[in-house]
């Protein structure tokens, strides 16, 4: 299978080119908002069993593909790393190197509560302070005439937000919208029954976060003590990350966050329901009827985990 490319301001997937992997490698995959970082920090006190990390997240759990740090730095402390590790990525399974003996974990979640937290993030991200990290770490000649343009007017009005996301019909490969949300999750729901893929869904973790885990690790093949789960339980719960966002947030280094607290919005499920009524579901509906599968749109939005 060819290997698609993806490429924005932020990130370039190109970077996994040559990566080499060892077997025990954990890939974390998810489209963003999805609950990337929840994911690391269940992975994380899953490999070291404490909730006591020497360092912040993102140095632990490195996104491979991300431009405000240069890939050489990057590749060097994955490369340092004794314990098993585990990367993150925002590429989708078309656009990753495949490794049987790596395991890929991809998340998903309904993807209005996606535009929602989306819609969050981007208010609360530093633009410039993106763009002056990346300027350090590779450069700005690549994207010049994207700068020069500036970014794409926002829309006063939320809802109108909403519809820009959910009609935008740029290629997956360069920019976050449903269209791109549904992709990556189609690409590895199709695989699902690969026995080193392994499926997790945002609304699961907040129905059942310990059976969630608890599964996690049984599919990872890492034995946890039972004294150890009501403590790393506890760890993984939204208002302890919260609390400890300086440095469980990604890239805090870089001070790209207006407030590293607010990265972690509101955690919930159903964030929609304030923003459409039945006509804009009905709209809503039609348009996702087309980007996916019967069976991977149904998954995307209720969650309900499969065995495997």
């Amino acid at each position: 299978m060819e290997v698609r490319k993806y490429r924005s301001l932020v990130f370039d997937s190109t970077r996994w080119e040559g990566f080499a992997f060892r077997p025990d490698d954990i890939v974390i995959t998810t489209p963003p908002k999805c609950g990337t970082t929840w994911t690391q920090m269940i992975c994380a006190l899953l490999v070291f069993q404490t909730p006591d990390l020497d360092r912040s997240l993102d140095l632990i759990s490195p996104w491979l593909d991300m431009l405000t740090r240069d890939l050489e730095s990057v590749r060097a402390d994955l490369d340092a790393q004794t314990h098993r590790r585990f990367i993150k990525t925002h590429t989708p399974y078309d656009g990753l190197p495949h490794d049987p003996d790596v395991t890929y974990i991809c998340v998903g979640r309904d993807p209005r509560d996606v535009f929602r937290s989306w819609d969050h993030h981007a208010e609360n991200m530093d633009v410039m302070a993106v763009i002056v990290a990346r300027e350090k770490a590779v450069g700005l000649d690549d994207v010049l005439d994207l700068l020069a343009q500036g970014p794409p007017p926002r829309a006063e009005h939320e809802i109108d937000r909403f519809w820009n996301w959910v009609d935008d019909t740029t290629p997956p490969t360069e920019s976050m919208n449903l269209r791109q949300t549904l992709h990556h999750l189609q690409t590895f729901w199709d695989i699902r029954q690969q026995p080193n893929v392994v499926m997790v869904h945002y609304d699961d973790l907040q129905r059942d976060l310990e059976g969630e885990m608890c599964r996690l690790a049984a599919r990872l093949g890492i034995d946890v003590r039972e004294d150890l789960w009501p403590e790393l339980v506890e760890a993984a719960s939204f208002e302890n990350m919260r609390a400890h966002a300086d440095v469980i947030a990604p890239d805090t280094t870089h001070a790209i966050w207006n407030d590293n607290r607010s990265f972690f919005n509101r955690g919930c499920t159903g964030q929609w329901r304030d923003l459409l009524d039945e006509s804009d579901l009905d709209r809503y509906h039609r348009r996702v009827a087309e980007l996916g599968t019967p069976d991977l749109i149904a998954w995307a939005h209720q969650g309900a985990t499969p065995v495997r």
